[in-house]
């Protein structure tokens, strides 16, 4: 059986990761994944890469950021691919905040609910569409603007 190659170009690792050239390039220049560059200033990606991709990816797809992605890679030693062990770990630190983001997609859901069998579908009063409108009791245009211009406060 022949060796696997050590060094992967860039685009073997977009052909074998599915994650575009410029995305690779975007990810190497936030500090998510890095890098050699040969005589010719090539890059060469270690195999490594590949898992820690999908790291990346698994990660963005349960709606996290890639400052918090990069924030988790970052605490592994050496700038190391994640095992699954890590992947554990780090997930369980994001528990809270994805409770949060649930349990605002949650209401979100039931108040777009709400709000589509109510019929009323006014902007004016729409708690979905215009929350807690401060400026409404100005009424409708630019007010602060408008009493700006005319020498009054609002």
């Amino acid at each position: 059986m022949a060796e696997l190659p050590r060094w992967l170009t860039i685009g073997d690792v977009a052909a074998r990761s599915g994650v575009p050239h410029t995305s690779l390039r975007f990810y190497e220049e936030k500090g998510l994944i890095s890098s050699e560059r040969t005589a010719g200033n090539q890059r060469r990606y270690s195999r490594s890469v590949l898992r820690r991709l999908a790291f990346i990816r698994s990660a963005q797809r349960v709606g996290l950021s890639l400052e918090d992605v990069r924030d988790a890679l970052a605490t592994l030693p050496d700038n190391r691919t994640p095992t699954k062990a890590d992947w554990t770990r780090l997930s369980r630190s994001w528990d809270k905040e994805l409770e949060i983001r649930i349990d605002a997609l949650q209401r979100l859901r039931q108040r777009l609910a709400t709000c589509i069998g109510c019929g009323c579908l006014s902007m004016k009063l729409c708690g979905l569409y215009n929350e807690d409108d401060q400026q409404a009791r100005h009424g409708p245009g630019a007010p602060r603007l408008k009493a700006a211009a005319e020498g009054g406060r609002d």
